[in-house]
């Protein structure tokens, strides 16, 4: 398993986390509870966990290809839902 994980400096990162939940709810299987959600991706699982002052990001999958195509993914749809604040930093690193 390949593992790629962030932490992602912001204020409102449970707003983050239950909107990309609700908006990825539609077409993949999406647990949230609260201000931390899973999506099952065809190949990978990405987690989010929102603190006080950050989003806990990690995304796990067998091809490391696909783990980083989808840290994309997951970085441009919180960007898009943090216009007002975007682009976030994002500082990921592989585990």
């Amino acid at each position: 398993m390949t593992t790629i994980a962030a932490s992602v400096p912001t204020a409102n990162g449970g707003r983050y986390v239950r909107q990309l939940c609700q908006h990825w709810s539609h077409k993949l299987d999406v647990a949230c509870d609260g201000d931390i959600g899973t999506v099952r991706f065809p190949g990978a699982v990405a987690t989010m966990a929102a603190g006080s002052d950050a989003i806990d990001l990690s995304i796990t999958g067998e091809d490391r290809e696909e783990v980083d195509r989808l840290k994309d993914v997951v970085a441009a749809h919180i960007d898009r839902f943090a216009f007002r604040e975007a682009p976030l930093a994002y500082d990921w690193s592989w585990r």
